[in-house]
């Protein structure tokens, strides 16, 4: 009987939990499933259109254009947020003055609001004002056009991301840094490894789930990538620095496709599962072996 009795309170008290997920995930997704296979402006009934949306999906080019644009700002973003975050980490692990403040001044832009850095970097890319061009033009150099130029947009964007979200994995890698066993090291310096060689062979081992979790994370941010390239560019120009979460949203909310948004949305999940299984497999097996 308490045993019984003792099961009845567990599930009593994982119940608030279940109904939650069930009210604000399972149905919204069950919901956006149905999309899939209907036509709805929100305003009028929705219509069955069968295979038509996932048909659309496949023949459209901004669909593709968007992935291609997500792709080349991930090989920008995540090497540059790799190298950076680690190297600073590595900084901070050291014994320096004013390490805290260092540390509290890299992880300062995560807590600022997106819009806030978006916008700020707004006004940094500007053409004519910006103080990015200003200094490139007091220096007798050519004024890029860091958001009006489509060979060079995207990256623009990506390192400005970069800037906002390094302190966070700089944060992860200094907790990985950390909780290396210290004797790994001495054992290395008594067998006459140098520094290089203790960082290849003790370090970079030693941090593969936290490289694969920054891997992990870098992905999904870089394919939920929206606020940005709609405060700064709202996704052109022409094109080029379109996402697919900023294509979804303006067939949503610009044109009123729901279901087609929907589609767009499972798609891209689809895709990102795929590439974060790729990844992992890839990493894991590069930097372990």
């Amino acid at each position: 009987m308490a045993q019984r009795r003792d099961e009845r309170t567990g599930y009593a008290m994982i119940l608030p939990y279940l109904l939650h997920t069930l009210l604000f995930l399972g149905y919204p997704l069950a919901f956006a499933f149905v999309l899939i296979f209907h036509r709805w402006n929100v305003y009028t009934p929705m219509r069955w259109v069968g295979l038509a949306n996932i048909e659309l999906l496949f023949s459209d080019p901004l669909v593709w254009r968007a992935l291609r644009n997500t792709l080349y700002f991930l090989v920008v973003h995540i090497p540059l947020q790799l190298a950076l975050a680690l190297g600073f980490a590595c900084l901070l692990n050291q014994q320096i003055r004013a390490r805290a403040f260092f540390r509290a001044s890299y992880f300062l832009p995560v807590i600022i609001s997106g819009v806030v850095v978006t916008i700020l970097w707004q006004q940094l890319y500007a053409d004519e004002t910006g103080l990015i061009n200003v200094a490139l033009d007091r220096m007798g150099l050519a004024r890029v056009g860091w958001l009006t130029d489509p060979r060079v947009a995207m990256a623009s964007i990506a390192l400005m991301a970069t800037w906002k979200n390094v302190g966070l994995y700089t944060v992860l890698f200094l907790v990985g840094l950390q909780s290396i066993p210290r004797e790994l090291y001495e054992a290395a310096e008594i067998d006459g490894a140098g520094e290089w060689h203790k960082f290849w062979h003790i370090t970079i081992p030693m941090l593969n789930p936290t490289i694969v979790l920054v891997l992990v994370l870098s992905t999904i941010g870089g394919f939920s990538l929206f606020i940005e390239p709609y405060v700064m560019t709202g996704g052109g120009p022409v094109n080029s620095t379109l996402s697919g979460v900023l294509y979804l949203y303006k067939q949503a909310f610009f044109f009123g496709k729901m279901g087609y948004a929907a589609t767009i949305g499972f798609f891209w999940a689809a895709i990102i599962f795929v590439v974060v299984l790729l990844q992992r497999r890839f990493v894991e097996r590069e930097v372990t072996s």
